[in-house]
């Protein structure tokens, strides 16, 4: 397989130089990447640093590296396109056609997109991840009335990390309860979530890889064994079936895969846009 290493930077926190990137190398699945993300290059001494980390790359692996960049400032940004890579650069590549289009000049401001400048977007996402974190697992129930959705499922399935994705992407508040064993044995809605029937959305998961999960966790224990994972699952998902709860599974979808996905399976409004 080939080997490259991928540089992403940025005079911010370098999500979007990611975001991006990432969609672009994942079409290239013969290929192994390295990936190097450089934040905060917000100075001409920190864009040499960087360019001189590139170039080293270079001289130890013999291939260019891939350089993708948001990078503003066009001082900063001529000392960075002076490495030896193949660089592309976002804002440069896509910002002066919608200027022409839009016939008026960016803003040229950086940080715009993942800024704190608006204080409801930011009080949302804020109050969002709390109510994930608080009614996480099932520790709490009294607050379910004020919840856009309850995920439920078996333990090990993704509940947790699904709920702080809405929580920080899209300002859901999420919580999360786990149908144990117990909760299993009968074909009926644990009694607490009973009220909230329209709140809940399911999440399954393919019970070799509960297996491989919980084994990681909990070695040799009955709660990890293969036929345990594939009575739980069995179980939840007739469950789901009985109770007419929509649900997907996990096995194959990334997170982001998820959320968005029931979202729009839900009709869920987002609430940060």
């Amino acid at each position: 397989m080939k080997r490259r290493t991928v540089f992403f930077l940025s005079d911010r926190t370098g999500i979007t130089a990611e975001t991006l990137g990432l969609s672009l190398i994942s079409q290239f699945e013969d290929v192994h990447f390295s990936q190097v993300t450089l934040p905060f290059i917000d100075s001409i001494e920190k864009a040499a640093d960087a360019t001189n980390r590139i170039n080293q790359c270079v001289a130890n692996q013999g291939d260019k590296p891939i350089v993708f960049s948001t990078i503003l400032d066009p001082s900063i940004r001529k000392v960075l396109e002076r490495s030896d890579a193949y660089y592309i650069d976002f804002f440069k590549t896509f910002l002066p056609g919608l200027e022409t289009e839009l016939k008026i000049p960016s803003a040229n401001v950086t940080g715009r997109i993942h800024s704190a400048g608006d204080p409801h977007a930011y009080n949302t996402r804020i109050e969002a991840v709390n109510y994930a974190l608080n009614y996480d697992d099932g520790a709490r129930t009294s607050g379910y009335d004020s919840a856009d959705v309850i995920l439920v499922g078996v333990s090990r399935c993704g509940k947790t990390p699904t709920c702080l994705y809405l929580a920080m992407q899209f300002g859901i508040r999420a919580a999360n309860y786990p149908l144990t064993e117990d909760d299993l044995h009968v074909t009926t809605l644990p009694k607490m979530l009973r009220p909230h029937r329209q709140k809940l959305f399911g999440l399954t998961i393919d019970a070799k890889r509960l297996h491989a999960i919980r084994s990681s966790r909990s070695p040799n224990s009955t709660y990890a064994t293969l036929q345990q994972c594939e009575r739980e699952v069995k179980a939840v998902e007739d469950l789901f079936h009985h109770e007419n709860i929509p649900f997907l599974s996990s096995t194959n979808l990334s997170i982001e895969e998820l959320a968005t996905k029931l979202m729009v399976i839900s009709g869920i409004e987002r609430r940060l846009r």
